[in-house]
């Protein structure tokens, strides 16, 4: 793989690190500026909610510029939206910056989707991913507990600006080390808009994209309510918090780095296998959580197989707009982050119901048995020509 497209995974990790922090910070964020943790709740639905709206929108804009220059420009807004948000004291102005950095971070991922794709031959979009996609995965391991740290010894404001601080080597990393050359390898000029636009007629294109919204949907719902049932159910205390979110992060590392081999050549094997499995995964979970070393074991079995399943989906968009080279990244961006905005609704209706804090989980299993059937049922038109099931 070549160095560019691990320059660019530094940036995905400073992001994803900057998108899953906030869930150890939000009661001193509430505390220090006066607002209920409810309320300061908003500030994920608006990342979340900027990612999906950012991701065709911002991409639309760095159409006709070099993906050096769109990489950049994404990057520096991302920066200064961070800085921003760690002077405020207001926070309809924090929640400003949160939509700021989630359209930076959508533009920015929607173009490096599109730029790995260019950076290597047609045959490994996969592996080319799975490197990209790396950066969030490290910022589960890494970037999450680290930013919690560092909130906890020093406030909530030290994590964004250790966040703003992780984007100046990645900016000088896409300075020296992505070409200053069109978003085509030929050089030649792209599609019109109208046109990549009518690859969302393609129904394998938008099946693809409905089933890779399920299963991210079901990984993060789980994920974001990890917190009350480590602590709840399981019985673990408070220290074996990041443990847990260690282990997902670990687990979810590997299944993309897996998958990245497999993804191209073999994604039906992938998602035969992997799909079935956390069907299962997730009820069996909830069943179990109340013995800490089956959470343990589960958690990491189950990061790993979430990221294999919804990295090859995601790469599988990438394929089924070839026709589409600026937006095709848009498409993969925002199929993902609808997923990572309904998941948490939907398991946060899930935790008001008996199940209780199992609850999300059981949600995650009905999420994918849901994405499973869908694509049972839609089988014949998802295996044509592109062989996306097979």
């Amino acid at each position: 793989m070549p160095l560019p497209l691990y320059l660019l995974a530094l940036a995905v990790f400073a992001m994803g690190t900057s998108e899953f922090m906030l869930a150890g910070l939000l009661p001193d964020i509430a505390a220090e500026l006066d607002v209920t943790v409810g309320t300061s709740g908003l500030l994920t639905s608006a990342f979340a909610a900027g990612m999906v709206v950012g991701a065709p929108l911002m991409a639309g804009l760095a159409r006709g510029r070099s993906g050096r220059t769109g990489l950049l420009a994404f990057v520096v807004l991302f920066l200064a939206a961070h800085v921003v948000g760690a002077v405020t004291t207001s926070f309809p102005v924090l929640l400003a910056t949160r939509v700021v950095a989630a359209l930076a971070n959508a533009g920015f991922l929607a173009v490096a989707l599109t730029t790995a794709a260019v950076l290597v031959p047609a045959e490994r979009k996969g592996r080319a991913l799975a490197v990209l996609l790396s950066g969030t995965t490290v910022a589960t391991i890494a970037g999450v507990p680290g930013g919690a740290l560092l909130g906890a010894l020093f406030g909530w404001r030290a994590a964004f600006w250790a966040v703003a601080l992780l984007c100046l080597p990645a900016a000088l990393g896409i300075v020296r080390g992505v070409p200053a050359s069109p978003a085509h390898k030929d050089g030649a000029a792209g599609p019109a808009l109208r046109d990549e636009l009518a690859r969302l007629g393609s129904t394998r294109l938008l099946l693809v994209m409905l089933l890779g919204a399920l299963v991210n949907a079901a990984t993060f719902g789980s994920f974001t309510f990890l917190a009350p049932l480590v602590t709840g159910t399981t019985g673990l205390g408070g220290l074996w918090l990041p443990v847990v979110l260690v282990l997902f992060g670990a687990g979810s590392f590997a299944g993309v780095t897996v998958a990245g081999r497999l993804a191209d050549r073999r994604p039906g094997l992938v998602l035969a296998a992997g799909g079935p499995l956390l069907v299962l995964g997730w009820p069996v979970l909830a069943v179990l959580a109340a013995r800490p070393l089956a959470v343990l074991v589960l958690v990491f079995l189950l990061g790993a197989l979430s990221f294999a399943v919804g990295a090859t989906l995601i790469t599988r968009v990438l394929y089924e707009a070839a026709g589409a080279p600026t937006l095709a990244g848009a498409f993969a961006t925002a199929a993902l982050n609808t997923g990572a905005a309904l998941g948490p609704l939907v398991a946060a209706s899930a935790l008001g119901t008996a199940a209780g804090d199992r609850g999300p989980l059981w949600a995650s299993g009905l999420l994918v048995a849901v994405a499973t059937v869908v694509a049972l049922a839609c089988r014949t038109a998802l295996a044509t020509d592109n062989r996306v099931l097979s």
